[in-house]
């Protein structure tokens, strides 16, 4: 069974959305404050965050910068564009805006559960012609082995499992810290420097795209040299 937290202040919500996750046999936890969603998440580890932004004490946003490896939807009544892109930059999978259909939240929900159930149980990324294979540590453009440094190497891998998203320069530090406490802001745009050339050696193409003022992403298309 697969649990779902709801960290929302409004009883009525809450219950609203328990019901029909529970209908849809889901397992459900609550908190009511953003001090209390951090006491759940330290006792349990649910399968996928509900969160609204307007809580009592600890503002959802703060949650946010706490939850790891959870896929999080953001589920609120702000609307602004500016501050959707904020959170998803931030590590939110999605962004809802209440009023919500129920019908549409439960398929998001469904489709974000299977993502990270496939992110989770395979040890092989592939985006174009670049192989990661996260059991022998091994990356391969076209075939051909190319030898990466643990720095190199985490930054590709978090690129990587998140193609489409645009990791901000603060995250990709934070997510990659235990792996490589070596790198540092100063010193992270000198390892995608050489991430980028070395991969580029290979094929002649651009992997890695510099989103000016935010971080990095794969490249949507790549560009030969």
């Amino acid at each position: 069974m697969k649990n779902i937290l709801i960290i929302d202040d409004d009883i009525y919500i809450g219950d609203m959305l328990e019901e029909s996750l529970s209908k849809e046999g889901y397992g459900v936890l609550r908190a009511y404050s953003g001090t209390e969603a951090l006491y759940v998440l330290g006792e349990s580890k649910p399968d996928l965050v509900l969160l609204d932004l307007m809580l009592p004490g600890l503002k959802g946003e703060d949650v946010l910068m706490h939850i790891k490896g959870i896929p999080v939807i953001v589920v609120s009544a702000k609307a602004d564009i500016d501050n959707k892109v904020d959170l998803l930059l931030g590590g939110a999978v999605d962004y809802v805006t209440k009023p919500f259909d129920t019908k549409e939240l439960l398929a998001r929900i469904s489709a974000h559960l299977r993502s990270a159930a496939y992110n989770s149980n395979t040890s092989i990324l592939k985006y174009d012609d670049i192989t990661l294979d996260a059991e022998s540590r091994e990356v391969s453009v076209g075939g051909i082995n190319v030898k990466l440094t643990r720095t190199e190497y985490a930054i590709l891998k978090l690129l990587m499992q998140n193609p489409a998203q645009v990791i901000t320069k603060s995250l990709l530090l934070e997510r990659i810290s235990g792996e490589t406490p070596d790198c540092t802001d100063n010193s992270l745009k000198m390892h995608i420097s050489n991430l980028r050339g070395k991969l580029r050696k290979v094929s002649g193409k651009n992997y890695i795209e510099a989103v000016w003022g935010i971080g990095f992403k794969m490249q949507n298309e790549n560009v030969g040299l």
